[in-house]
């Protein structure tokens, strides 16, 4: 498959400079970043609670455009897209279906973190023609374990981010032991590493939705996975406090066709913590 990729011979693009582009979709705006190969089937990058372009991690987005084109998006409402963000995570996976009709592809692999993974999930579902590959990380299925809980997990840790002067996700996305401080801080000034044309922060309002749509799959029936016989892979810290470990491996059970991996004194940020090994992997199961 070709999408449309103009660079010049030569030319590497990273992640800290990725023009930031603008596409019509669902009856609104949607921005996204595209960079990586002109050829290849591109993998569609879906981001968690509270996210907008610049949350996602240089190292796996440059990791993984090594070979292959990437694109991640912001949901509806979500950053600098227009349009009032959803309140459920079908609607979350209906616009990023026809975010990615729009594009002109017919066929995508999906990288799916934490809500990501619950929207990745609907999309599978939904029109399984359109994706080839499934990486689901720091992710649970609907009515899993704790899920219904995020909020009331992370508010403390919100709070105490607040009152230490340090982004939540320090505490959220990684443990408390030595390794796990280290790489949060790590991964917090990587995030910082874009200067120019960096998007909107998020609002209160859109956080406060995506809570609810995230509470939501968490009280809502388990879904059937089986009909999702794709090639998947499950990855997760062995520590998540946000979204349990324990949803990962009843993901890798359900699935018909998954692999799991978990990462060693890890949270819920376990592919930022291990990112080297995480794009390796994840270079292996695109590749294979």
């Amino acid at each position: 498959m070709n999408i449309p990729h103009p660079r010049q011979p030569g030319a590497v693009t990273k992640w800290r400079d990725a023009p930031t582009r603008i596409v019509s979709a669902a009856g609104a705006t949607f921005v996204y970043r595209r960079l990586g190969p002109a050829t290849g089937v591109p993998v569609v990058m879906l981001n968690h609670w509270g996210a907008v372009l610049d949350n996602f991690d240089p190292r796996i987005v440059d990791g993984l455009a090594e070979t292959r084109p990437v694109i991640a998006i912001n949901y509806r409402g979500v950053g600098a897209s227009g349009g009032e963000a959803p309140l459920t995570v079908l609607e979350m996976a209906q616009d990023t279906i026809a975010l990615i009709q729009a594009l002109g592809l017919d066929q995508v692999d999906l990288l799916g973190f934490s809500l990501g993974g619950f929207v990745a999930q609907d999309i599978a579902r939904l029109e399984p023609d359109l994706v080839r590959k499934l990486i689901l990380t720091g992710t649970g299925p609907a009515g899993g374990k704790g899920i219904e809980k995020v909020g009331s997990v992370s508010w403390p840790l919100i709070i105490k981010g607040m009152l230490t002067f340090r982004d939540p996700k320090f505490y959220l996305f990684f443990t408390s032991s030595a390794t796990g401080r280290r790489s949060g801080s790590a991964f917090l000034d990587r995030l910082k590493e874009r200067k120019a044309e960096r998007d909107k922060p998020v609002t209160i309002a859109v956080f406060l939705r995506q809570l609810k749509a995230i509470k939501a799959w968490g009280l809502q029936a388990p879904q059937e996975l089986g009909s999702i016989s794709i090639p998947v892979l499950v990855a997760n810290g062995d520590h998540d406090i946000m979204v349990p470990s324990i949803n990962s491996a009843d993901l890798a059970r359900r699935l018909p066709n998954a692999e799991l991996v978990l990462y060693k004194d890890a949270g819920h940020g376990g592919i930022f913590q291990y990112h080297e090994a995480f794009v390796k992997k994840a270079q292996a199961f695109l590749g294979a």
